[in-house]
C-alpha cells in the first residue's frame, strides 16, 4: 500500500468529485468524505471503484483513516436511480463476469483492514446497507447518537456483498447477524454500543471531537507496535490457541530486534 510503495498516484480533485468523494491528506492522517450530501452519501460504482483507488495509492506514511460522511447522515447505501434500466448490474449469466464485477466493487471497502493502517468510521445519521457495511470495514466505529444502522439488501432482493457479512457476524454473532440482516430492522446507537456494532458513541454534536480524541491517542503508540499487534488480532479468530501463541512469539521477535538491534531470525 502506499504510493511509495507502488508509484500509484492518488485520485486527483476531479476524479474525486466525480465518484462523490473528499480526501484529506495531513501528515499521518488521511480523512475520506462521502460527499453526496444531497443524496445523504448514496453510493455509485463510481465510489466503490475510487476508494479502492484512495486504498492501493495512500502515501506510505499514512497511520489512521478516517471515513466520514457530509451532511445529515453517513450513508443511506446504494443509490437507488442505479436500479433504472439496469444501471450497470450485470444480470448474473455469466458467472465468471459478475464475479470479477463484484470483486472490484469489494477492493473499495477489503484494504480498510490492511494493518499497515487503523481505520475509523465516524457514523451519523443513516448507515444504510452498503453505507452499514463500509461502516463494518472498519478498525473501529465511533457513531453518534443519532445512528440508525440498517442491513437492508435482502429488502431489496440482494445480499449484502460489499464485505460486510463476516465482520457482522463476527461482532454480534450468527443468530442476531440473521436476525438483522432478514428483517432489515434499524439499529440505533443504545443496541449498536451493546452489539459490539460501535466502540465508542457520542453526542451528535460531539462526533467529531470525539473522533479527534481517538486518532490522538492512535496516534500515540508505537507504529511498528500498532501494525505488528493489529496483524496478530486479524490472526486470531482463525487461530487455534497454538497458532496464535506462535504468531506473538513471531511478532514479538521482530519488535524485540527492532528495539535492541539484533540481527538473527
Amino acid at each position: 500500500m502506499g504510493d511509495a510503495g507502488n508509484g500509484t498516484a492518488l485520485p486527483d480533485a476531479a476524479a474525486l468529485a466525480e465518484a462523490g468523494l473528499r480526501l484529506d491528506v495531513d501528515g499521518a492522517v488521511a480523512t475520506v468524505t462521502l460527499d453526496r450530501p444531497e443524496r445523504r452519501n448514496a453510493m455509485t460504482f463510481a465510489l466503490w471503484r475510487t476508494l479502492a483507488a484512495i486504498g492501493r495509492s495512500l502515501p506510505a506514511d499514512v497511520r489512521v483513516v478516517v471515513l466520514r460522511g457530509e451532511g445529515r447522515s453517513f450513508s443511506a447505501g446504494i443509490d437507488l436511480k442505479m436500479f433504472s434500466g439496469g444501471g450497470g448490474f450485470p444480470d448474473g449469466a455469466d458467472a465468471a463476469a459478475t464475479d470479477r464485477f463484484i470483486a472490484e466493487l469489494q477492493e473499495g471497502f477489503t484494504w480498510l483492514r490492511n494493518p499497515e493502517i487503523v481505520t475509523v468510521a465516524a457514523v451519523h445519521g443513516h448507515a444504510i446497507g452498503a453505507g452499514f457495511q463500509l461502516a463494518l470495514s472498519c478498525d473501529i466505529r465511533v457513531v453518534a447518537d443519532d445512528v440508525k444502522f440498517c442491513m437492508k439488501e435482502p429488502a431489496l432482493g440482494l445480499v449484502p456483498d460489499l464485505t460486510g457479512t463476516k465482520p457482522l457476524v463476527e461482532a454480534v454473532g450468527l443468530n442476531r447477524a440473521l436476525e438483522l440482516c432478514l428483517t432489515a430492522r434499524t439499529v440505533l446507537a443504545d443496541e449498536a454500543a451493546r452489539l459490539g456494532l460501535a466502540e465508542i458513541v457520542a453526542p451528535a454534536g460531539k462526533l467529531d471531537e470525539a473522533v479527534d480524541d481517538l486518532v490522538a491517542a492512535l496516534l500515540a503508540v508505537n507504529p511498528g507496535a500498532a501494525v505488528a499487534t493489529k496483524r496478530l488480532l486479524l490472526e486470531a479468530p482463525g487461530n487455534d490457541l497454538a497458532a496464535q501463541c506462535a504468531a506473538e512469539r513471531r511478532e514479538q521477535r521482530g519488535r524485540l530486534r527492532e528495539m535492541f538491534g539484533g540481527q538473527q531470525g
